[in-house]
């Protein structure tokens, strides 16, 4: 059975009775991406922070500059210094690193180590420092978890590592790197890494699942989900946004969105032949895509003469919930080599903003499993995702059934005050109450 912080969660109605969840932490996350970055594990990473600043924790962050989805580090951040910024009250510290504007597989991989190389001494430095009680390391990236191991022994902190992703399968079955000698040593010093952690944790049952396999033993294994601020996304009435009027598409048309993050991993190419499909059929459906990424132009070429799609770039997440709103539809394409290595981010949005999904997985995955009764699953193909929208299209009441489904999925299972709140009563049991006259 998968140990959950979702069902620490449940305590969090009973903290009165647990006066040690609340005893003020000191928490060192070293991550590869941060705010200001808006998508993937970023947003996830910089709202738990800043959510346990706000509840009276001290915490700070080795990074880099932000440049993802873009793979371009923004005017006014240094990719080849060291920076420390203070964010809604979070202490920052931005290590160099060398960005590819092409990011092949040899580059992604230098590219993730210039990080493990900057991040290292920055984390020894700042935990001899700061003195915290627990370093967690997000990956991606493993070469982000040696840095955190190093920093919590120089420190005599625990340590914890949560897995966003299982990067080194995913690089290697999605054919970004294909060496069967560097797929062995990668996973033999994931294999290492996992075992040295006092603690670990992914964001779904099957991901922790695969952490058992790699030899992680039960009780050190648990799974910490994604989430949704549930209150603050409102459930809009799709045919009268801002958003539906500022590109031009009629009331009367179904609104297919895909948001986010715009690369290999995705299968966002499917969509072009999606679209296609949809306007030879007639369908009174546009695709709205909206993003950024290393795909989005060979997408963008894809859709050439194609009336029924438009494009947007990632929009400000203070829009997020109206953007979500304006969907008829969501639509979650995924390579089939992607399943149970990752869970999108972008599902926790989705099923929030009271939408049937469309997804792309196969039975019996994570993915699958979470859409089941709040949307329709399909093939890793255009053909078996233009049916179920089509399906979707002509069956109204459906589409009305399945997003109020969705819309209590994400208030019963991914409400980011539980979630975060489970997270911290259980630091609280990983980690000794700080005497605080000995700092």
């Amino acid at each position: 059975m998968v140990q959950t912080i979702s069902s620490a969660a449940d305590a969090v109605g009973r903290l009165d009775a647990r006066p040690a969840a609340h005893a003020a932490k000191r928490i060192l996350i070293v991550a590869l991406n941060y705010a200001p970055e808006l998508v993937g594990c970023a947003k996830y990473t910089s709202e738990l922070a800043e959510d346990l600043v706000s509840r009276g924790h001290a915490v700070e962050v080795v990074t880099t500059p932000p440049y993802y989805p873009d793979w371009k580090i923004p005017e006014g951040y240094s990719g080849v210094r060291w920076t420390r910024e203070t964010r809604n009250g979070v202490i920052v510290h931005r290590t160099p690193l060398y960005v590819p504007g092409r990011p092949t597989g040899l580059k992604r991989m230098t590219h993730l180590a210039s990080f493990g190389l900057a991040a290292a001494p920055t984390s020894i430095a700042v935990a001899r420092r700061f003195r915290p009680d627990l370093v967690l390391a997000i990956a991606p990236t493993l070469a982000a978890a040696g840095a955190a191991l190093a920093a919590a022994k120089s420190s005599g902190a625990r340590s914890w590592l949560h897995i966003q992703d299982f990067e080194v399968e995913a690089a290697f079955d999605l054919g970004l790197l294909k060496s069967p000698m560097a797929r062995s040593a990668a996973l033999g010093v994931e294999r290492l890494l996992l075992k040295a952690f006092d603690r670990v944790s992914s964001i779904s049952p099957s991901m922790v699942r695969k952490l058992y396999e790699k030899g992680v033993p039960t009780g050190r294994a648990m799974e910490f989900r994604n989430w949704v601020d549930v209150d603050a996304v409102q459930v809009f009435a799709s045919s009268n946004t801002r958003y539906r009027q500022e590109l031009g598409i009629n009331g009367d048309r179904i609104v297919a969105l895909y948001s986010g993050n715009m690369a290999a991993k995705q299968g966002i190419e499917t969509l072009a032949e999606v679209a296609r499909r949809l306007q030879d059929a007639a369908a009174p459906v546009t695709l709205l895509l909206c993003g950024d990424g290393p795909a989005k132009a060979a997408l963008h070429t894809a859709c050439a003469g194609l009336t029924n799609v438009r494009f947007m770039p990632l929009q400000p997440f203070e829009r997020l919930p109206e953007l979500l709103g304006t969907a008829d539809i969501h639509l979650l394409p995924q390579k089939a080599e992607a399943a149970d290595l990752v869970l999108p981010s972008k599902l926790t949005g989705m099923l929030a903003s009271g939408r049937p999904v469309v997804a792309m997985a196969e039975p019996g995955t994570g993915l699958a499993v979470e859409v089941n009764g709040v949307g329709i699953i399909t093939g890793s193909d255009a053909a078996s995702m233009t049916a179920a929208i089509l399906s979707l299209v002509s069956w109204p009441e459906r589409r009305l059934t399945l997003g109020v489904a969705a819309r209590a999925r994400a208030e019963e299972r991914w409400r980011k005050d539980a979630i975060i709140g489970g997270f911290e009563i259980a630091v609280s049991d990983l980690t000794p109450i700080p005497q605080v006259a000995n700092r």
